[in-house]
């Protein structure tokens, strides 16, 4: 049984709490905020499913209390670098909301000292441990639609934000790439496998100065390709489609998909359904967590640190060719 703290209380965070108390081999017992009247009311909210008895004002606390040995970032993207790096100093295991770091410099820097202080530390990407894209992946390797040739996904939300909305504040690292765009990114190497040979992409940057639309390009070897798309500013369908030597793959709602539906010329499509009910969401990477805790790992096998720096090396060169850059990175 792992005793959890959070940090950070907000809408990810309930979410969070939502798919902890699907399971029986971990317990929420500690949150902070930099608000202790947040963090007593978002306690309060979780009674029905926690016993949360320990409440923070500060983030110092909670990782100096003895009996808690795993930490979920829930904190803007602004903040995830310097949280994961006191959890760690303080011999905690942690699970960080994508994206776990501004850049790749910062990433490979914590999964060093995670390595170091013996703690197990794994990015929060929920899509990539549901039990579907466990399923699709093995599909693929099975070569159900010959080789893969192409990829197509886009995640775009059309919303009327205020200025000061994290997804619009440059001071938070909003953009639709850190918090959207990363979904068909991380979809891309769980397709792939492997990191782009050439990226090639273009934004539409907001009044606040970060990308409220952005599209890319990804390039691969034989002439392999994923176009990828994010947005918080149009509509568009949230799927991806991927397209082989023998037919395609359709899979709707890809980030939190629940079936795949395979096409073959002159056969009939056929759907592989994987459903599981909305709290169940993050149940699924912490499960996992929990796994490679118990068996004494520091990182994941599904998602392991090289990869994750991967992604976000990708996501810097996209930045870079937009002229991105965040206050505080390296």
């Amino acid at each position: 049984m792992l005793n959890w703290g959070v940090i950070g209380c907000g809408h990810i965070a309930n979410t969070f709490a939502d798919g902890l108390a699907c399971l029986d081999s971990g317990r929420l017992i500690a949150c902070a905020s930099n608000s202790m009247q947040r963090a007593k009311d978002w306690a309060e909210n979780q009674q029905a499913q926690h016993h949360i008895n320990k409440i923070y004002d500060n983030y110092q606390a909670l990782v100096s209390d003895p009996e808690v040995q795993a930490v979920y970032i829930a904190n803007t993207h602004n903040f995830h670098y310097e949280s994961v790096k006191l959890c760690l100093q303080h011999q905690k295991h942690v699970l960080c909301e994508k994206p776990i770091t501004l850049n790749a410099k910062q990433a490979a820097e914590l999964y060093s000292l995670a390595q170091t202080n013996k703690c197990f530390l794994m990015e929060a990407v929920w899509t990539r441990f549901l039990p579907a894209i466990r399923m699709l992946q093995k599909a693929l390797s099975d070569n159900v639609i010959g080789d893969v040739l192409s990829l197509r996904a886009d995640f775009s939300i059309n919303r009327m934000l205020d200025e000061s909305h994290r997804l619009r504040n440059k001071q938070l690292a909003g953009g639709a790439l850190l918090d959207l765009g990363i979904y068909p990114v991380s979809f891309s190497f769980i397709v792939f496998g492997e990191a782009p040979e050439k990226i090639q992409s273009s934004a539409v940057m907001d009044t606040t100065g970060v990308d409220k639309r952005s599209f890319y390009l990804f390039e691969y070897s034989d002439g392999r390709t994923a176009s990828l798309s994010s947005a918080y500013s149009h509509v568009a369908p949230c799927e991806a489609i991927i397209a082989g030597s023998e037919g395609y793959i359709k899979v709707p709602q890809f980030l939190g998909a629940q079936e795949f539906t395979v096409h073959k010329e002159g056969q009939e499509p056929q759907t592989h359904s994987f459903p599981f009910s909305p709290n169940e969401n993050f149940s699924f990477e912490i499960q996992h967590m929990h796994d490679c805790v118990a068996q004494g790992l520091t990182q994941s096998p599904i998602l392991p640190h090289n990869e994750s720096v991967q992604v976000m090396q990708a996501m810097d060169t996209l930045r870079a060719q937009w002229g991105l850059h965040y206050d505080g990175e390296q």
